[in-house]
């Protein structure tokens, strides 16, 4: 009942101001990782990405020698 009062008295919010408010309130409750944490992650990642891309590139080119093998190319 109180809501109802509240929109006929006050201004309608704006979409744009709801959505800042309620991010900047999602994000004061994230549990960020320390510096420390962040680089040992940062390097797992960098170190994963290269592993698949060397591990793409071998299966890349077997399967492109394969497929001039089969079809004759």
């Amino acid at each position: 009942m109180a809501e109802k009062n509240n929109k006929k008295t006050g201004k309608k919010q704006n979409a744009i101001q709801r959505f800042v408010r309620e991010t900047s309130g999602e994000l004061r409750k994230v549990s960020w990782p320390s510096r420390e944490e962040a680089t040992h992650l940062t390097g797992i990642v960098i170190i994963t990405m290269i592993f698949m891309g060397a591990f793409l590139s071998v299966v890349s080119a077997i399967s492109s020698r394969l497929l001039d093998v089969v079809f004759g190319i």
